[in-house]
């Protein structure tokens, strides 16, 4: 930008004008811009698209985070040849029957 207080101003009208016409131009294109960041299906969409991610995000490590407990629980109840390690299985077995029994007999006392 040319400071007119200092130098006096040497362009031609047309110049004058060409400057203008390019200054008007970038205007509109910035508040057309401005207008399609600031439209509410803009902010929709981009209020999505970050939800979206943030949840892709946590499924991401949660899935990480199964996957590592099941690694660990494979490893204790099989051997790395891939045979059952039964001397961890049924103990394993028996506490899960316990439980599930033990909530059977709690719900069928409910009803009565």
């Amino acid at each position: 930008m040319t400071d007119t207080s200092s130098t006096p101003d040497t362009r031609t009208p047309a110049e004058i004008e060409a400057d203008i016409k390019r200054r008007r131009e970038t205007l509109a294109e910035t508040l057309d811009e401005i207008g399609v960041r600031v439209h509410p299906k803009t902010i929709v969409g981009d209020a999505k698209a970050k939800v979206v991610s943030n949840i892709d995000h946590t499924l991401g490590r949660a899935y990480v985070g199964v996957n590592r407990v099941v690694s660990e629980v494979k490893g204790q109840l099989v051997t790395e040849e891939g045979a059952p390690r039964l001397e961890r299985i049924v103990p394993v077995a028996l506490v899960v029957v316990g439980v599930v029994g033990l909530f059977a007999l709690g719900s069928r006392r409910r009803r009565d």
